[in-house]
Parts: structure tokens; sequence; C-alpha cells
């Protein structure tokens, strides 16, 4: 059993499901402060205090987008609403982020926007784990994958070692060619 609490000074969760449940007129500052009170927006029984205002803004700040303080989640782009959840995920400063299926609904440019902030998220010594059937969203500061199928473990160890053409074409049941360029894996199929 953990305690909640507890749970949340060592991880940080960005899940689609939670933008998802993020009412249209709620503010970038309100889904960021929800995560003091595991919620998906502030409701009007909640009460931040002065430090989680700041503490929300200084995450903001830290994903680049304290200008969408104020504006309605359902008035932002995808990866704008994206960096809104990442600052929310920091807003208790975890150890680890739990990011899953981050680039779902993003285009090209937020992709990779995407992918450079988990990047520098995971070199300023947060753990970042990944929950992806997209291959070219594991960033190279991930060092090690586990595979699942059928929800059991087909393979788990060093990413260079599970990472091969034929392990990925068991995995999604059709032939798979991996390539690697500048730290990342491609599937051609």
């Amino acid at each position: 059993m953990w305690n909640v609490s507890e749970l949340r000074s060592l991880l940080g969760i960005v899940s689609p499901d939670l933008l998802a449940a993020c009412t249209g007129d709620a503010t970038g500052l309100d889904v960021v402060l929800s995560g003091f009170f595991s919620s998906t927006r502030v409701f009007p029984h909640h009460a931040p205090q002065r430090e989680q205002v700041m503490r929300a803004e200084k995450a903001l700040e830290r994903l680049g987008v304290r200008h969408l303080a104020k504006r309605p989640v359902a008035e932002m782009s995808s990866g704008e609403a994206k960096r809104t959840l990442i600052a929310r995920a920091l807003v208790h400063d975890p150890r680890t982020l739990l990011f899953d299926e981050p680039g779902n609904a993003l285009d090209i440019t937020g992709q990779v926007g995407l992918r450079e902030t988990m990047r520098e998220l995971a070199q300023s010594g947060l753990g970042i784990v990944l929950v992806t059937h997209h291959v070219p969203e594991i960033i190279p500061e991930i060092e090690r994958v586990v595979m699942l199928r059928k929800g059991r473990v087909m393979a788990d160890g060093a990413k260079d070692k599970v990472l091969t053409s034929e392990k990925l074409s068991e995995l999604f049941a059709v032939p798979v060619k991996l390539f690697r360029d500048d730290g990342y894996f491609h599937l051609h199929a």
C-alpha cells in the first residue's frame, strides 16, 4: 500500500486520459494546480495556497508555457496542452515521470518537441518511464526496454539488446526492419 502524498513526490504522470477529463474552460494554471488535488482542474472546494500557485507557475515556466496560464485548455494546441500536462506532473518535483502514449494526437512538430522535452527532463536527472507503441518515441536516454505482448513480458533488458528487428517483428506480428539514426530507433514494415 502506498501513501498517495509519498507517491506524488516520487512519480508524476502524463497521460492523455488526464487531458480528456479536463473541462474546456479549465486554464493552463488550473490544470497544473490540479496536480496538488489529484483532480483534472481546480474545483470550487479546492483552495490553492500561494506556494502552490508559485510552484505551478514555476512548472509552466520550466516547460516554456507560462503564457498558457490563463488560456483555456479548449483553446490550446495539442502540443501546448501536452506541455501543460507535463507541468502538472512536475508540480510535485517528482523523481520520475511516467509518460503514457505521449505522442498521441501530436503532429510531427509536436512529436519532435515532446521528444526534446523528454530528453531535457531525463538529462536534468529525472527518471523517465515511457509507455508507447511507437519506437521512434524512445529517447536515447532510455536505457532499458520491456516489451509486452498479450499482457506478458516478451523481452526485458538493455535497449540495444531488446530493440532488434527480430524481436519487434515478433512483437508486432509483421516483418519489421529496424534502423538507428542519431540515437533514435526507426522502423520500416
